[in-house]
């Protein structure tokens, strides 16, 4: 079956409001005879006159009469779809967001991402969502407006990245431990007790191999699926938990932070987000604020640390 020809809706919709053809035709800028060819189609499509005579004018029938407000709400909807959207107003805006993110951002930078928000679009709502994996489905589907992570082979390649900031690994201990004293050397933090941290994305492979590079193994004592468990194990114990140094800096309050002593290549923390959200004004107003704030926050670790 054969699509009808939209175009016609439009036509339908001035000639119902302006109940004459050569008024149609001149806020159309089409000829009388263009325009009255056009009503014929439109007499053909629907099957009714839909404008009949009625001395010098034209009178709409019944179904003309039924269509219009039906024809008019259609044409709204159409130009509202294919207008450029307008200017966000915040002020109005009344929306939930979902961020999914690895452990520590929501407590590192959560605070002021949601002062910010509060202060320029108070009817919106922000989720945080552990990530636990990196799955992209959360996104495709719109369970997920934006998360973060580290960029790599197992990212969907359909998705959009923007740069945050640049993050490294630190060794952590409770104040008062041995390796909080001292010049810290590779052998002092491959023979202490460690926490080894396993997820899938950032992980701590790295620098085990950077410890085999100085002839050493790090003494693995436990082993945990994520940076809060292991700093909760680190501030209880003499462990050491080795996180990132920027993404974990609100977990690590009240703990000793030291850089590595063996060389390890720091990574980039990025947000993500489905490439149908691009031209959402609301989506790309949310993606600005965690780039503000991610971009501006410093810690006075990262200041401190070699």
């Amino acid at each position: 079956m054969p699509l009808p020809d939209l175009n016609l809706l439009v036509t339908l919709d001035v000639l119902l409001s302006e109940g004459s053809v050569a008024s149609a035709a001149r806020r159309l800028r089409l000829s009388p005879s263009a325009m009255s060819r056009a009503l014929s189609r439109l007499r053909d499509v629907t099957g009714d006159p839909l404008l009949v005579r009625a001395g010098r004018g034209l009178v709409p029938t019944p179904r003309a009469i039924e269509l219009r407000e039906q024809v008019g709400t259609l044409v709204d909807g159409a130009n509202a779809v294919l207008r450029p959207a307008e200017k966000l107003d915040l002020g109005k805006l009344d929306r939930r967001f979902t961020l999914r993110t690895s452990e520590g951002f929501a407590e590192t930078f959560g605070p002021q991402l949601l002062t910010m928000l509060e202060a320029q679009a108070p009817g919106v709502t922000l989720q945080f969502l552990t990530k636990t994996d990196k799955e992209s489905a959360p996104l495709r589907d719109g369970e997920v407006d934006l998360e973060t992570g580290v960029i790599d082979a197992d990212t969907a390649p359909e998705l959009r990245a923007l740069p945050l900031f640049d993050d490294r690994w630190v060794g952590v201990v409770r104040e008062g431990h041995s390796l909080s004293q001292g010049p810290m050397t590779a052998s002092r933090f491959a023979s202490a007790g460690h926490v080894l941290v396993l997820r899938r994305g950032l992980h701590s492979r790295q620098i085990d191999e950077a410890v085999q590079l100085e002839g050493l193994e790090r003494r693995i004592a436990t082993v945990v699926n994520g940076f809060s468990t292991a700093l909760a194990l680190a501030r209880e114990t003499d462990l050491v938990a080795t996180v990132p140094e920027r993404h974990t800096e609100g977990l690590r309050k009240g703990l000793h932070s030291f850089a590595l002593p063996v060389a390890v290549v720091p990574f980039t923390i990025s947000v993500l987000w489905h490439p149908r959200m691009d031209g959402d004004l609301a989506h790309r107003w949310l993606r600005g604020c965690v780039r503000t704030i991610c971009g501006t926050r410093r810690s006075d670790d990262e200041r401190a640390l070699p």
